[in-house]
Formats: structure tokens, C-alpha cells, sequence
């Protein structure tokens, strides 16, 4: 009987042992085929049904008894893949770049399905980014349906979302959910301190998301997603250059060891003999990220940011330079020099229910001197001028902390979350003196000469030590199936303590707001669904606003902007998405209104300097639209656009019983287009492989040029041609900016008065860029 039960034992051993060498375990790993980054949450699934899926370093652990299985995540294309006992595999997943369902971060600092985030988001993915090989990041922003980033050359740029073409902090700028410069010290060039090279993926939010990311996100935030370290060791070095004498170096490299993984990478510009005269810059940017993952649920990343900008500033031009293509600058001694050192420390931890935490502790160290041509003061006639050399200096430390706790009814999470911000700020500026040449007709210069710097005559000169806290929840729930509701509130404080040395006087000032938003979406089956959404925003005035001198005192002898209020806005929207013709077709739409109160605006007086006010009331109202068409693997088709009225509803442009025009009730916002749209279709031939070409149109509306609307600029068309060509790792591309050589300008202005003149900033003539670029992936 025991011998018995002993040949009974050692059969079930054998038949375990037997069952347990057919389940062998297979690891693997799940990578972007693109950026060659691992991607976490991937499902793999065997014909059965079981399966699993990956960790945060896209790795997996399969005990299988099926060769086959079937691996997926959303926004990237299904792949089967037949697995090898006992070996390790490893998969590259296509991105799946014309597919609204996919996983954004910008919502609420956390992944989340485009689909169930209840405001205006769009993606702009890795692959399109590298197929644009842009030398300037609006040639990729301006691929967002609803923005139009405003180039005024050399990196040089404002913002239009949900807003006029307008310098004002209305717009939220960050790295990694990290804004690149505090509340308070906004700068509508600071796109200038970012790495193009190094930047995974771009999101952009359009209305206010100031419950989640605070002031300055009114019209909206704009996200730069980082590189990675790959999975598997990768490396790319290439060059690229144009006629007009631009010439730039650039590298990256990854890789993944166990726990850890880097990846850095960076480039070398700069600008001769350009097209416009004095209009050279060099630029120096480089940038290094390090993982280090303890466990599978808890990872340390860090990075850093390194950019260094000098340029000359031409500035705009008159109609007689302009329309003669004569792009000389009336300016030959305007200069910015930027630099900006940003670093990062982040600890996540992911808990056994779904839930998640981070902290992450930052610094920035950032200066901007500048002799711009934008402060040059002249009266029409006159033999002189003034001019202005200043110089912005800040640095800054704080802490970001978020948790998400999820909840086991009603499919609910809720995520709190604080930030912490002190950065020390000052600020100088003091006048120059010029003289002019001028037209026959005295109403335009030919060109300024700088004469003497003026240290002796001060236009600002303070410090102040600024104080950012905030405090955020949000509570996301599925109050019925299909339906998923968002509320959250956010409180900010900014205050800071300051010295003016011009009047002489020091105290301290604080804004506080509490922002809310109640947000909804709901599926409604087959890739379509709808959105709700409602949020206040607000935004507190510039410090240099505040303490720039007045060019003339008011009647109370008031020598500063003490006074200005914060700008409130609040944004109702609509909108709604849907895939047809069996997801080749995928369209995305909104229609929102915002409303603004104590807007800050400004009114060019006759010598051109700039009288901030901020009062009044306006209407921001549009439609943005985007559609893309997929009807092969040879063909792809995008547009996205907008078409959006901004105009004043209550604002007072003087009290003066003698001036002709007392307000601007009614009257579009000067620099505000009504229409702008981006099309492009592109082929990728199957006769020819690994080769791409592009058309890209740019369409922007007329926009009024004055606050007054008594003059247009009949906006623009213009196109661009890509085309690329990859052998064996290495690629050639080229592409031809403004392809027809149309003459336009990205900038109309002119001020109120009877005498003032437009001015003018120039786009660039038609454009060859070259380039080359190898590429090494590892395995």
C-alpha cells in the first residue's frame, strides 16, 4: 500500500514537473516603435482569455501554454506575436497616430484616457514631431486645432489660444506638468528656453485648466512630454541647415540597465547672414533624464534642462521695407540674451488598489537681458528716440505633491494635490538715447542709431520675493454607466514682498482665487462621445507690469501700475468626438465661450510706449474643429482649425471729453483673427519604403490692427513641403518652408492715432532646409 501511494506521488510529480515545462515563463518587454520608449499598461492576452499586462518599465512576465498572443494599448495598433519558451522577447508597438482614443497626462498630471478627460485636449504625437524636423517649435504647435503660436523669427513667438495674437500671461508653459517660470514672471518669448530635440510629445489644453495647474492656464497650457531613456539602446546624431544661413548639431542617446536608465541629448544653433538683416542668434540647448526604479511600483526620475539664447532682435519693419521686400532692420544694436537652467526630482509610488502618489522638488535659475527693439519710444517727425536696456533675473524652488486614492464605488478616484513655489525676483531697466534717419515723409525711420545708454535715467528697478501656494482636489466618479463626471477647485496665493527703488517705497501684495470646474463626459458607443465642461480661471498681473514707470503720470500723480487687478475669465464648453467609416475617419470638435472681466490690456499711446489697463469685459467665442483620414497605410490626411470672435464688451479707452473715440464697446480685440487653419496630407508610397512626403497649408483670417478697427491686415496662406528618405539608419530629408514665396507678415500693428503707421514683422521668403541624420537602435 505505501509503495502503491509512493508510485502515485511520483507520478503526480511527474505530470506537474511535465505541465509546469509547457507553462515555461516568457518575459518580454513592450516599446514605442517611434521613441523607442517602454510602455506601460500594455495588455497581452492569449486565446483563452488570460493574459496579464505591463509594468511601469514596460516589462512583462508570461507563464504560457499558447505560442500566440495578442498585444494591445490604447493609441498604438495591435500586434500578434508568437512566443519562444524560455526566451525573452522583445515587442515595438506602432503608434496608432490618427486615433483619438489615447492616453494623455496634461488633464489632471496623471495618465488618463483622451476620452474621458472632459476638456479640450489635443496630442501631438512622436511621429509627427519627427516627420516635421522642425528648427522652431511653432512649426509644430501650429498643427493644434485652435492654436497658432505667432513666430516672429529666430524662436521669437506669442500665443493664440482662445485669445487675440497677445503677449499677456494667459498661457501656461511647462515641461514634465512643470511650469518652465513662476506665477508673477511670465514671458510671451519663454518658449525660447526649451530643447526641441528632447521633447517625446507635445499636449495642449485649450481654456482655462486653472483647478488643476493654477493662474496663467487661462487660454490654455502647453505640455512638453520628455524623452524617455529607451528600451532599447538607441542613439541619433544629425545636422541641419538652410540658404539663409542657419546651421544646427544635434544628439540624443538612451538606454535601459536593469534599474536604471538615461537618456540626454541637445543641440547646437545659430544664425548668419540671415534674410533679415541683424538677425543672427546662437542657441545652445542640452538636456539629460535619469530613471531609477527601486521597484516596479516606485520609480525616482530627475532631470535636466540646460538652454543658453543670444540673438540679435531686428524687429518689425514699415509698409515701404515690407511691401519692397526690403527686409532691413531699422535697428542694428537690439539684442536677448536668455538663460535658463531647470532641474527636476520626482519620487512615485503606485499602491496595491490602483492608487498613486508623487513629489516632486524643482528648481529654476533663469536671466533675460534684452536691448528690445519693441521699447523703442518716437513721436512721428521727431529727429530722436528713446530706447530701453533691461535685464529679468529669478530663481526658484518648490514642491509639487499629488495623491490619487482610488475608490470602490461608483468607479470614483480623488486626487488632492499642493505646490509650493518661493522665487526671488528683480528686475532693472533704464533708458537709451537715439536718433533717427528718416523717410521723405518724416512718418517712418529708416533706421535708429543708438547713442548713449542712460543708467542714469531708471524705468524700473525693484525686487521682490515672490511666495506661490496652492491647494487642489478633484473628484472624478461614474454617477451611471457611460457617463463620467469631473469637479474639482483649486485655491491659489500669490503674493509677494518688494523694494522699488524708483519711488522708494517696499510692502507686499497678494491675489487669491479660488477656481472651480464641473466637467462631464459621456460614451456613447462605437468611438463616439460627447463632453461638458465649465471652469473659472484667473490671472494676476506681471511684475513687470506693475513696476514699469509710467511714460506720463496719471492726473492722482500715480507713477506705477499698483493698481492692476487680476484678470477673471469664465469658460463654458461643448464638444464631442467620433470614428467612422470603421476608424479611418476621426473627428474632434468644441464650441466654447469665455467670458473676461478686468482683462489686462494696453492702448499704444502716440510715441508708441504701451498704458496698461486692466478694467473692462470681454467676449471670447468660437468653434474649433479637427478631422483626420486615414483610407490606407499610403495616405493620411489631417485639418484642424478654428473660427472665433474676440471682442471687447465693456473697455474705456479714455475720459477725456476732447478725444474722438471714448471706447471700444462692441469692436474685435486688435490681432485677432477670426479664422486660422492647418491642413496637411501626407504619403507614404508602398512602392518606394521608408520614404514620406507632406503638404501642409497654413491658413490665418484678417485681423484688425488697432483697438479702434479702422484698419486691416488681410492675414495669409501659405505652404510647406516635406519630404524624407531612411536607408539602413540613415536619413535624408528636406523641406521647403513657404513653398510658393509669398510675402506676409506674422505681426500687423498700428496704434489708435491718425498718425501712426503700421508696422510690420516679416515672415521668411521661401526656404531650403537640408538635413541628415543617423539613427541606432540596439536590441
Amino acid at each position: 500500500m505505501n509503495m502503491y501511494k509512493l508510485f502515485i506521488a511520483l507520478g503526480l510529480w511527474t505530470m506537474t514537473a511535465c505541465v509546469a515545462l509547457a507553462q515555461s515563463a516568457t518575459k518580454g518587454l513592450v516599446f514605442d516603435a517611434q521613441t523607442k520608449e517602454p510602455i506601460p499598461g500594455v495588455t497581452l492576452v492569449f486565446p483563452d482569455g488570460k493574459g496579464t499586462i505591463t509594468d511601469a518599465n514596460g516589462q512583462f512576465v508570461l507563464t504560457a501554454n499558447s505560442t500566440k498572443v495578442i498585444i494591445s494599448a490604447v493609441g498604438y495598433r495591435k500586434q500578434e506575436v508568437t512566443l519562444i519558451p524560455n526566451q525573452s522577447v522583445r515587442v515595438a508597438l506602432e503608434p496608432a497616430v490618427e486615433d483619438l482614443q489615447t492616453v494623455v497626462v496634461t488633464g489632471n498630471r496623471e495618465a488618463a484616457l483622451r476620452t474621458e478627460t472632459p476638456i479640450a485636449i489635443s496630442k501631438l504625437s512622436a511621429k509627427l514631431i519627427n516627420e516635421t524636423k522642425p528648427t522652431s517649435i511653432f512649426e509644430v504647435i501650429n498643427k493644434t486645432p485652435g492654436v497658432l503660436m505667432v513666430n516672429l523669427n529666430n524662436e521669437q513667438h506669442m500665443m493664440a489660444i482662445r485669445q487675440p495674437m497677445t503677449t499677456n500671461a494667459y498661457f501656461l508653459y511647462m515641461e514634465d506638468g512643470v511650469p518652465i517660470r513662476p506665477m508673477g514672471v511670465f514671458n510671451h518669448n519663454a518658449l525660447l528656453e526649451m530643447n526641441q530635440f528632447t521633447v517625446s510629445s507635445i499636449e495642449v489644453v485649450k481654456g482655462p485648466v486653472s483647478s488643476i495647474y493654477g493662474p496663467e492656464a487661462v487660454g490654455g497650457a502647453v505640455n512638453f512630454i520628455t524623452q524617455r531613456p529607451t528600451a532599447v539602446p538607441t542613439a541619433r546624431v544629425g545636422i541641419q541647415f538652410d540658404q539663409w544661413g542657419y546651421k544646427r548639431l544635434q544628439f540624443g542617446a538612451g538606454a535601459r540597465q536593469g534599474k536604471f536608465g538615461i537618456y540626454l541629448g541637445g543641440f547646437v544653433s545659430k544664425q548668419r547672414n540671415s534674410w533679415m538683416a541683424s538677425s543672427n542668434y546662437d542657441k545652445s540647448s542640452y538636456f539629460t533624464r535619469l530613471e531609477y526604479a527601486f521597484t516596479p511600483k516606485t520609480r525616482l526620475t530627475g532631470t535636466l534642462s540646460y538652454n543658453d539664447y543670444t540673438s540679435q532682435t531686428s524687429g518689425s519693419v514699415d509698409s515701404t521695407a515690407f511691401f519692397s521686400r526690403q527686409y532691413a532692420s531699422t535697428t542694428d544694436f537690439t539684442y536677448r540674451k536668455t538663460f535658463s537652467f531647470r532641474s527636476r526630482l520626482t519620487l512615485e509610488h503606485d499602491w496595491k488598489d490602483g492608487s498613486a502618489s508623487f513629489v516632486t522638488a524643482f528648481v529654476r535659475n533663469n536671466s533675460v537681458g534684452q536691448n528690445p527693439a519693441y521699447s523703442i519710444r518716437w513721436v512721428s517727425g521727431a529727429a530722436t528716440a528713446t530706447g530701453q536696456i533691461n535685464s529679468n533675473d529669478f530663481k526658484s524652488y518648490g514642491v509639487i505633491a499629488q495623491h490619487t486614492q482610488k475608490l470602490n464605488f461608483l468607479n470614483s478616484k480623488l486626487i488632492v494635490g499642493t505646490t509650493l513655489d518661493l522665487s526671488p525676483n528683480s528686475y532693472y531697466a533704464y533708458q537709451t538715447d537715439l536718433t533717427t534717419e528718416l523717410r521723405a515723409d518724416k512718418k517712418s525711420v529708416i533706421k535708429y542709431t543708438q547713442v548713449k545708454e542712460r543708467p542714469d535715467i531708471q524705468l524700473a528697478n525693484y525686487q521682490a520675493d515672490i511666495h506661490n501656494v496652492a491647494t487642489y482636489v478633484q473628484y472624478d466618479f461614474d454617477p451611471l454607466p457611460k457617463l463620467r463626471v469631473s469637479a474639482g477647485v483649486r485655491y491659489d496665493r500669490m503674493a509677494f514682498d518688494y523694494t522699488n527703488a524708483l519711488d522708494k517705497s517696499s510692502g507686499d501684495k497678494a491675489y487669491s482665487q479660488a477656481t472651480p470646474k464641473i466637467g462631464a463626459t459621456y460614451d456613447l458607443s462605437n468611438g463616439k462621445g460627447i463632453y461638458l465642461n465649465y471652469a473659472k480661471g484667473f490671472s494676476p498681473p506681471a511684475l513687470t507690469a506693475i513696476f514699469l514707470k509710467r511714460t506720463n503720470p496719471t492726473v492722482t500723480g500715480d507713477l506705477f501700475y499698483y493698481n492692476l487687478q487680476p484678470a477673471r475669465f469664465t469658460n463654458m464648453e461643448i464638444g464631442g468626438w467620433a470614428s467612422l467609416l470603421n476608424n479611418k475617419i476621426y473627428v474632434d470638435a468644441a464650441l466654447y465661450q469665455m467670458n473676461g472681466t478686468n482683462e489686462l490690456l494696453n492702448i499704444r499711446q502716440p510715441d508708441n510706449s504701451t498704458d496698461y489697463q486692466s478694467a473692462g469685459q470681454t467676449l471670447h467665442r468660437g468653434v474649433e474643429f479637427s478631422l483626420t483620414y486615414r483610407p490606407s497605410k499610403q495616405v493620411f490626411f489631417r485639418f484642424g482649425g478654428t473660427h472665433a470672435v474676440h471682442q471687447f464688451v465693456e473697455f474705456t479707452l479714455s475720459q477725456k471729453v476732447s478725444d474722438v473715440v471714448q471706447n471700444v464697446n462692441g469692436k474685435d480685440m486688435p490681432s485677432a483673427p477670426r479664422t486660422f487653419w492647418n491642413t496637411e496630407i501626407s504619403y507614404y508610397p508602398v512602392w518606394l519604403k521608408n520614404f514620406r512626403s507632406s503638404v501642409e497649408w497654413q491658413h490665418v483670417g484678417a485681423w484688425y490692427q488697432n483697438q479702434t478697427n479702422t484698419i486691416k491686415y488681410g492675414g495669409y496662406d501659405f505652404a510647406n513641403v516635406r519630404v524624407g528618405y531612411q536607408w539602413k539608419g540613415i536619413e535624408l530629408f528636406s523641406n521647403i518652408l513657404n513653398a510658393t514665396n509669398v510675402l506676409f507678415a506674422t505681426n500687423a500693428t498700428r496704434g489708435n492715432n491718425a498718425t501712426d503707421r503700421t508696422t510690420y514683422t516679416p515672415a521668411a521668403p521661401r526656404t531650403f532646409v537640408f538635413g541628415v541624420q543617423y539613427s541606432f537602435s540596439g536590441k
